[in-house]
């Protein structure tokens, strides 16, 4: 058992609402409460950041590579590891590491990397996201057409086999690809079912929905879009109380004011949160790397194959909530809860995503400027910048 001990701040959001002068007791890696700084218990160790922003980790469900590793060219526990030191770097303390499309061989090594990951209990690693190959090649984006396919009765009964061994699963499928009945099925087995990489209609959607999807990926990108006349995946997504809608913020994937509409219009209570699509680069210099035998080139901000398609992203989760704060306008308080309450609702992952008594104590110290201080996993601190926040946050 560890000793509890306390983080104190000028601020913390413990995921629902500020608290002003307060101080984060953390025991056996769990909050045991947020309360004032005055009222902590006398001879408590404690630990004070001064003029810093205590809020909730954040929360990835779309997380492609960092650190130099792309996990379709590294499906390994090495590989996941790296992926989840690189982002813990910017704020992430759980993730979900995707596995784009791929040959069958790269699945299996995939789904056993996990596997071991979740028995060694890799800190930050939340379970794999299998996006495809069960996608729809007219919206197929970066994802390679010659591997995409519809599901077949083994792949259900393989991946259904695996459900319980790999952390929480989540699998990104198209209406084209894939009947109400095997989503059904993938959801009995503890799958959360996200859809997208499809044109479907907007009335094709709810079958899935009856059946037990529940998540939507990246919204707007490789997907029917909203029309006058048809609505498309994107009308569903906005309407529907049980789509979860992951959004990337960059400013490339999706417009201000298009994300801006998004925002007013999907009201709950299921809620658009915050995924990064990160690819190997976060947090190194390369400027490009291969993705199924092609190459992906680096420049400026953006990540494109030879022929200008957007193959994931080259963001991290602490820049998105900026962008959606300072950019967009949105509360810091809502900017935040996009990266992190909303993500553990719509994964599933009732410990995370907040600061409230008998939480996980994952949580990101950030300083004056939304600058990262520190990121800390079950009370542990798992990176630091080494300086202090020195003036408050306004």
């Amino acid at each position: 058992m560890s000793q509890a001990f306390a983080i104190t701040a000028s601020r913390i959001f413990d995921g629902h609402k500020f608290h002003e002068d307060a101080a984060l007791l953390v025991d056996n890696g769990r909050v045991k409460a947020v309360l004032a700084r005055a009222d902590l218990p006398a001879g408590i160790s404690r630990q004070d950041m001064g003029y810093a922003l205590i809020a909730p980790g954040f929360i990835d469900l779309q997380v492609n590579g960092g650190g130099g590793v792309l996990f379709n060219n590294d499906p390994t526990v090495t590989g996941i590891r790296t992926i989840c030191k690189a982002h813990a770097r910017y704020g992430t303390t759980a993730l979900m590491v995707t596995l784009i499309t791929d040959a069958p061989e790269i699945k299996r090594e995939a789904i056993a990397a996990g596997e071991a990951a979740a028995r060694a209990g890799e800190p930050g690693y939340l379970g794999l996201h299998l996006e495809g190959p069960h996608l729809s090649i007219a919206r197929k984006g970066t994802h390679d057409p010659a591997l995409i396919r519809p599901m077949t009765q083994a792949d259900l009964d393989y991946l259904v086999e695996q459900a319980s061994r790999f952390g929480i699963p989540m699998i990104t499928v198209a209406p084209e690809s894939v009947t109400p009945d095997q989503v059904r099925r993938l959801v009995e087995a503890g799958y959360r079912v996200s859809l997208g990489h499809t044109d479907t209609n907007c009335a094709g959607v709810e079958p899935y929905v009856a059946a037990g999807a529940t998540l939507v990926t990246h919204l707007f990108n490789a997907m029917s879009p909203l029309g006058n006349r048809e609505p498309g995946l994107v009308g569903a997504a906005l309407t529907s109380p049980a789509l979860h809608c992951g959004l990337i913020a960059d400013g490339f994937h999706v417009d201000p004011v298009t994300i801006k509409i998004a925002l007013a219009a999907k009201t709950g209570p299921a809620h658009i949160f915050l995924v990064t699509d990160a690819m190997s680069t976060i947090g190194t210099d390369q400027t490009g790397f291969d993705l199924n035998g092609r190459a992906v080139y680096r420049r400026d901000g953006r990540l494109t194959l030879s022929d200008g398609t957007l193959a994931g992203a080259d963001i991290d989760m602490l820049s998105c909530v900026r962008y959606v704060h300072e950019t967009l306008g949105q509360p810091l308080e809502e900017a935040l809860r996009m990266a992190s309450l909303y993500p553990a609702e719509a994964i599933g992952a009732p410990t995370k995503g907040s600061l409230v008594t008998g939480q996980d104590a994952d949580f990101v110290v950030l300083g004056p400027d939304l600058d990262i201080h520190s990121t800390w996993i079950a009370g542990t601190c798992v990176f630091t910048e080494g300086a202090e926040p020195s003036r408050a946050i306004a």
